[in-house]
């Protein structure tokens, strides 16, 4: 992840320094840098042939990222306006490194963990200055997923969060703001669905071919243009109430249920588009070209599939 992310950062101009924080004799640090340089270097050369970067800018591009030992830490980390910890998932390992790494920098850079599992307030404590730490969740591949889901913890400082969103959006990434609670967005919600789609192969429902193929062309396609919610809002939340209560009686599992949000929605009229509110607010919102906008991102999303057809004379 460390990696990923030194390219997105020097992808949009900026100079990175990557810091091998683990002890190591020289020789086992320049075979690590090595290998840290060719990846990064490799990672550009496949977004050059995929045609997101020009051929001609890999190397300058590949310049702009530093390889450091540990040793160099004391020296480069005050320099930084902004840290990224990327340590193995260990709680103890990361506050050590954390702890450390607030030591060396002073008060001034954020600090940001980049955990997929634990929560900043877990962490925080181990930060000196703990009003400039915050999680910063990427995807992989960090430099292609444009999303960057950020957690302030209790002890952030509102600043801190405003900082790091103008600094991620101007590097082209897309953040959202969510609680500190175990999953953040995009892993509760995947779990969910990567959990059924395991359990729909158990049960004999479909093969996995055919299931991912329902994902790619069905729920992929719909949702790379709607948001789940946008789409609750699209057909409706009394519509979802009903399939839910059908589907956790028809399947004796009420993982199916509605939660109570939907069921409070519709008895204060807030059913989606149909109302002007759901859980977005359509009021003097043109509704036609709003829906016309989306058809068209669809149409968008078959070219680039390959799907749209030709119509017959």
């Amino acid at each position: 992840m460390g990696r990923g992310i030194a390219v997105v950062f020097a992808f949009a101009g900026h100079h990175v320094v990557v810091i091998d924080f683990k002890e190591r004799e020289a020789a086992a640090f320049e075979a690590l840098a090595a290998e840290a340089r060719a990846e990064i270097r490799s990672t550009l050369e496949i977004l050059s042939r995929i045609d997101l970067l020009p051929p001609e800018l890999v190397s300058r591009i590949a310049e702009r990222v530093t390889i450091m030992p540990r040793q160099e830490a004391a020296a480069a980390l005050p320099r930084c306006d902004i840290i990224f910890e990327g340590m193995p998932e260990i709680l103890e390992l990361k506050r050590k490194a954390l702890a450390e790494a607030s030591r060396l920098t002073g008060e001034r850079p954020i600090i940001a963990s980049t955990t997929s599992t634990m929560l900043v307030d877990d962490l925080a404590g181990s930060i000196e200055h703990s009003g400039r730490f915050l999680n910063a969740h990427w995807l992989n591949p960090a430099y292609l997923v444009p999303l960057i889901e950020l957690s302030p913890g209790r002890l952030t400082a509102p600043e801190t969060t405003t900082r790091m969103k103008t600094l991620l959006e101007g590097i082209g990434k897309v953040p959202v703001v969510c609680a500190a609670r175990p999953g953040f967005i995009v892993p509760r919600i995947q779990s969910l669905a990567m959990n059924e789609a395991a359990r729909m192969v158990e049960e004999g429902v479909a093969s996995a071919e055919d299931i991912d193929k329902a994902v790619i062309y069905g729920f992929g396609f719909r949702f790379a243009v709607l948001g789940l919610l946008e789409f609750i809002d699209w057909g409706g939340g009394d519509i979802l109430y009903h399939a839910s209560r059908y589907l956790a009686d028809a399947l004796g599992d009420n993982r199916y249920a509605a939660p109570p949000i939907i069921e409070t929605n519709m008895r204060e009229g807030r059913i989606g588009m149909k109302t002007g509110q759901g859980f977005m607010n359509y009021e003097g919102v043109d509704q036609a070209a709003y829906r016309e906008q989306r058809l068209a991102a669809f149409a968008s999303a078959l070219r680039a599939m390959g799907l749209a057809r030709e119509p017959v004379a």
